[in-house]
């Protein structure tokens, strides 16, 4: 298995360094590098990457600023010569923590881990059905898509509403939408994602998920109308 990776710094000299390593890990397929937050998410648009080496202090856009603007995010493995980011990035999702200088051991064993997740991620069981990962309370949770009913927004949060329970993750309504097949979801709020198979009713106002009344925008109801006739 090969992950397709960039690498993102301002220093050429530390890009340099990192990009050797990629070079020589047979796990790893070097796309592309970027000086830059910001030359990286346009680059992003046209590359399929699975894994990011991502620096964190940079001009006019740093790496979590970087991360808070994308809407599909590959692994992320931060690299800084900064030990104070661990927690944040920690909240970030990231697959792992470089602190520069890097060895090659430590380097390794990041992407090991990388690779471990991708397999994961990759890891599809038609018996059980389609699902996600999301990450809650610190932990790894596997969601299927068939038990979550809706989505909805809680600042910096999303709670993921299931058959069973409720899951609160760290992440925007836009970035969690990407991660959700395409046809089976709609957000019909500003606040809300619902599931277009678990909706029991609806009128001008409400969408009704068994018991519960989620807000129904306006504009939205054309959209919600053509999207069930075409479930």
């Amino acid at each position: 298995m090969t992950l397709n990776c960039v690498v993102v710094d301002d220093s050429a000299i530390q890009r340099l360094s990192i990009v050797k390593l990629i070079e020589n890990h047979p796990s790893l397929n070097l796309i592309a590098e970027y000086n830059s937050a910001l030359e990286t998410k346009n680059g992003l648009n046209t590359h399929k990457v699975d894994l990011i080496f991502l620096d964190i202090e940079m001009p006019v856009l740093n790496g979590f600023e970087l991360l808070d603007v994308l809407n599909n995010k590959p692994q992320i493995i931060f690299v800084t010569g900064k030990t104070e980011y661990a927690f944040k990035a920690f909240n970030y999702d990231a697959t792992d923590y470089l602190h520069k200088p890097i060895t090659k051991e430590r380097f390794n064993t990041a992407v090991d881990k990388a690779v471990e997740q991708h397999k994961l991620k990759l890891d599809f069981n038609e018996t059980e059905g389609e699902h996600i990962f999301v990450k809650s309370n610190l932990k790894k949770r596997k969601v299927y898509i068939k038990d979550i009913k809706w989505i909805e927004a809680l600042g910096d949060y999303v709670k993921l509403v299931t058959e069973e329970t409720s899951l609160v993750v760290l992440s925007t309504m836009k970035a969690f939408e990407a991660e959700l097949p395409e046809g089976k979801f709609l957000r019909i709020h500003k606040s809300y994602i619902v599931n277009l198979d678990k909706i029991d009713r609806f009128n001008s106002k409400n969408v009704e998920v068994g018991s519960y009344e989620i807000p129904l925008s306006r504009n939205k109801k054309t959209q919600l109308v053509d999207a069930l006739n075409n479930i």
